[in-house]
């Protein structure tokens, strides 16, 4: 798990992708929904391969940051759902 505040948590790659091979990707960024109860209990929420968010164990990610160039690209490929963003 990480001590960093919920907010600051948006990205993290995945470094155990463990009976989740469909869903996360060894070494790859993904974005994080901020979900302050979801970190309270050792999780991330992270958009996965699916699209959709989904909760795993924080110990399968490290927490990163990335530039804002970057940031802003990933943001733009993200689609946005009703109720979202």
């Amino acid at each position: 798990m990480t001590d960093q505040p919920v907010a600051s948590i948006q990205f993290v790659v995945c470094i155990d992708n463990r009976d989740y091979p469909a869903s996360l990707e060894l070494h790859k960024i993904y974005p994080v929904v901020p979900d302050e109860d979801a970190l309270a209990d050792g999780d991330f929420r992270v958009i996965d391969e699916s699209g959709e968010d989904y909760l795993y164990a924080a110990d399968r990610f490290v927490a990163i940051s990335i530039p804002l160039e970057v940031q802003k690209s990933i943001d733009r490929s993200i689609p946005r759902r009703a109720g979202r963003g």
